[in-house]
């Protein structure tokens, strides 16, 4: 069971996969430590940490470098850690893993910071109550406090820098302290080291609230169920849940899991997945989400997908890995961070050195303020601006049912100039109905069955609005084979030995040649909003069938926002033009009508040359344009084909939802650029004073640490404004 569950054995022998649950990491620079230290032993491959979600897994060859040599590298440098396999293993469970984050959050006041902490800050008390009352003894009195911190940051400097990090803040404090010590500035040196110690306590709060919006979507899954057990229903645990157990849900529940009611009707509250701003009705056959809250009736809910696949893992999953991938920003910023630390230590260095050897000043006036330019230089605040705001953006949306891949994915959105809809699905309910059977020969009924032949199986939403309405005259269904899609078209099948094609008024004139139909039933069916299905049987056509599809409620209101935003939205849809501008104005947007899925590509590579442009999408016919697009995002019922293709999706299937991300995105950028102002801009102000002789060293310390708290709360910002529910 151990070896299946969390060794993943490779073909060379004695190399493993390890995941480790990371604790005590306060911003990105943590995981360039920890990669650095892990990358120079030998036998460790394949390394990836995120920061955010504090998960470290990387490859391992014991034969090479043994397991307690990788776990006392990670405990050198000052964090924590969990092999969380092995967790899963002992405990059972899918979530343990964030069970253990969680714990590890909560519990903050008790970790090795926080003791370290209080223990110089008790130091530092009592050395400044003794020198007051004995004056003569400050420097002695102050001793113990600077030493401790010494003894803890500097041992940690030196590991590091043995690991391959040379330029850490806690090698720059280090110095400083240590500077300040030998100069005489006792005081000086104790206070700077718990104003770091504070700093980096402060750090680890702000990381952990920036990571409760994640975790707070994992708690929207109750933590046992009631399986329904013949005639009772007793309580199981929610992570047990298999496919195909019925669980029941009474009022005030929440969903336990993915799945599908089977018995009973109720108004589901959804918002704390999807974003949906009033309760969903729900009847058999509905699909429901884990983490819904049943409002009214009790409902038996068919579970469909397990709990380490249900919808809020899925979410947690990609969010995780979005927030793993860098954005352009932040790796442009690292680039430049990777430069600007050595070349303000150059600077400290000339501080100390070009005074009192060009014009002979005093040695001490400029050693001090040399050694603050090194506290000044540390880039933790300013590497932090961009992941930051981004984790933040990132999180926000996923409790607003909007589901964003990337830090790169959040920066394009707010550049997006031009949005390309697609119509079925998109901009219209995706549920559209049969309105007109119009046989050419034969009856409607005959028309209705061969028809429904060719589209069962198929997921399409003209597909599903025939055989909805098959059933519902009672047509029943014939046999079919050979059954295929020729996209954009037609869908065609052999049925009683003749081919049956359902495509586009288009494809039967490409088909059948020209005046082969009755223009004006097809004229009068498309200008009433309507699309038209044409049925052949061997290259001739039998018949008619009227669908129509409305607009989503939201969808002029989407369109106008848009516009209010300074952005241009165009329709692509495949139906003809009369269809097209039947439903263009009713929402008031520029429609492109009659288009195969060659042609959206062409559209959106026009839209592109233009200007940055989003396509939004459902089916899978667009997957190539949503990935041609510079943004591509699916609906969230659309499928998973769009979602795995898009760079976004709307949870809600609000096409709201789009402006949404736009005003986000845009959010985000404006908050990387304050955050980056405000790094940058502190450390001038401290540069220019220290320069002067303003400011002091202890003062000196919170241009980093206080800024990195600054920038850390700054983009916490973005989570309080996504805590709002569109439409609320």
């Amino acid at each position: 069971m151990q070896d299946e569950t969390r060794i993943g054995r490779a073909a060379d022998g004695d190399s493993r996969t390890l995941r480790y649950h990371v604790t005590g990491m306060d911003c990105p620079s943590c995981v360039a430590k920890v990669e650095t230290a892990l990358g120079r032993l030998s036998g460790v491959e394949d390394i990836s940490l995120n920061y955010h979600s504090q998960m470290l897994r990387f490859r391992l060859d014991e034969a090479a470098t043994s397991r307690d040599r990788v776990d006392g590298a990670i405990r050198s440098l000052g964090f924590g850690f969990e092999d969380m396999d092995l967790r899963i293993v002992q405990e059972g469970q899918a979530d343990a893993g964030l069970d253990s984050a969680a714990a590890a959050e909560q519990a903050w006041l008790a970790t090795p910071k926080a003791r370290l902490t209080g223990f110089i800050g008790l130091l530092v008390g009592i050395g400044f109550l003794m020198s007051w009352l004995v004056p003569a003894i400050e420097d002695l009195a102050l001793m113990p406090a600077a030493l401790v911190g010494l003894a803890v940051f500097g041992r940690r400097a030196f590991l590091l820098a043995r690991l391959g990090t040379p330029f850490s803040i806690e090698m720059l404090m280090s110095v400083a302290a240590a500077g300040a010590l030998v100069i005489g500035e006792t005081a000086e040196a104790s206070v700077v080291i718990l104003l770091f110690a504070v700093g980096e306590l402060l750090e680890g709060v702000a990381a952990g609230r920036a990571r409760s919006g994640i975790k707070a979507l994992a708690a929207l899954v109750p933590r046992t169920a009631l399986l329904v057990d013949g005639a009772v229903a007793r309580e199981v645990p929610a992570s047990r849940l298999e496919v195909g157990q019925v669980v029941l849900v009474r009022p005030g529940d929440r969903v336990p899991a993915d799945g599908e009611v089977v018995d009973g009707m109720s108004d589901i509250d959804e918002s704390p997945v999807t974003g949906e701003s009033v309760p969903v009705p729900k009847q058999p056959g509905s699909p429901v989400f884990a983490g819904g809250i049943n409002a009214t009736g009790v409902l038996r809910v068919r579970v469909t997908r397990s709990a380490a696949d249900n919808t809020i893992a899925r979410i947690i999953h990609m969010v995780e890995e979005a927030q793993a991938s860098k954005a352009p920003t932040a790796r442009f910023i690292e680039r430049f961070s990777a430069r600007y630390t050595p070349f303000v230590i150059i600077v400290a260095l000339l501080t100390i050195l070009l005074p009192p050897l060009a014009f002979g000043a005093d040695w001490q006036t400029w050693i001090y303020r040399g050694l603050a330019l090194l506290l000044i230089g540390c880039p933790c605040a300013l590497v932090l601006s961009t992941p930051a705001a981004i984790t933040s953006g990132i999180a926000a949306g996923a409790r607003r049912g909007l589901l964003i891949k990337g830090g790169a994915a959040l920066e394009a959105i707010g550049r997006v100039r031009a949005v390309a809809f697609d119509k079925t699905g998109t901009l219209t309910e995706g549920r559209p109905q049969v309105t007109d059977l119009v046989p050419i020969t034969g009856t409607e009924r005959t028309l209705l069955a061969l028809a429904a032949a060719v589209e069962n199986g198929s997921s399409h939403p003209l597909a599903r609005a025939i055989l909805a309405r098959a059933e519902t005259d009672g047509v029943p269904l014939r046999p079919a084979r050979d059954q295929r899609t020729v996209p954009g078209r037609a869908a065609q099948a052999v049925v009683t030995g003749r081919l049956v094609e359902v495509g586009s008024p288009r494809h039967a004139v490409e088909r059948c040649g020209p005046d082969i139909l009755p223009d004006d039933r097809v004229a009068a069916l498309e200008d009433a909003g309507k699309s038209v299905a044409v049925v052949m049987t061997d290259g001739k056509p039998i018949g008619l069938i009227g669908i129509r599809d409305e607009p989503r409620a939201d969808a002029a209101q989407a369109v106008s926002s848009l516009g209010n935003l300074g952005i241009r939205s165009v329709m692509l849809t495949g139906d003809n033009a009369r269809t097209g501008r039947a439903v263009g104005r009713a929402l008031g947007i520029e429609v492109k009508a009659g288009l195969l899925p060659e042609d959206k590509l062409r559209e959106v590579a026009v839209l592109k040359a233009a200007a940055p442009v989003a396509m939004v999408g459902d089916g899978i016919n667009d997957g190539p344009a949503l990935a041609a697009a510079d943004v591509g995002i699916a609906m969230g019922g659309g499928t998973d084909v769009a979602l795995e293709t898009a760079d976004a999706a709307l949870l809600g299937n609000r096409v709201g939802g789009v402006a949404d991300l736009v005003a986000l995105s845009r959010a985000t950028l404006a908050n990387i650029r304050q955050n980056v102002a405000m790094a940058l801009g502190l450390k001038a102000v401290f540069l220019v004073t220290t320069l002067f002789g303003i400011t002091d060293l202890w003062l000196a310390i919170l241009a980093d640490t206080g800024a990195t708290v600054i920038v850390t709360l700054n983009a916490l910002r973005l989570l309080r404004a996504g805590s709002h529910q569109p439409g609320r």
